[in-house]
């Protein structure tokens, strides 16, 4: 979502110029931006392909590899965070 002074108050989406501009010099791009979105809802809503598709109007099949691949950077995370002794680090 990408919020302009325009669409902060009005329906609608923020113009193709707008878009250019205001992403001309950033390393990022839009696909990216997009992509980084729909992985980190992906994550914060535990890898559950079903809220997905409504949220972001993706098919299924996208929705499972997103979900999939938030699954494994969880279990990733969670594998990191434990010592060898099998307790988790961090304060106590």
């Amino acid at each position: 979502m990408l919020i302009t002074q325009n669409t902060a108050v009005e329906l609608g989406s923020a113009g193709k110029l707008w878009t250019t501009q205001a992403t001309r010099k950033l390393s990022a791009t839009l696909e990216r931006l997009r992509v980084d979105r729909q992985l980190e809802e992906a994550l914060t809503q535990g890898a559950d392909s079903l809220h997905l598709p409504p949220a972001f109007g993706i098919d299924e099949k996208t929705a499972i590899r997103y979900a999939d691949f938030a699954r494994a950077l969880l279990e990733q995370a969670a594998e990191h965070s434990a010592s060898p002794s099998g307790k988790e680090l961090g304060p106590d």
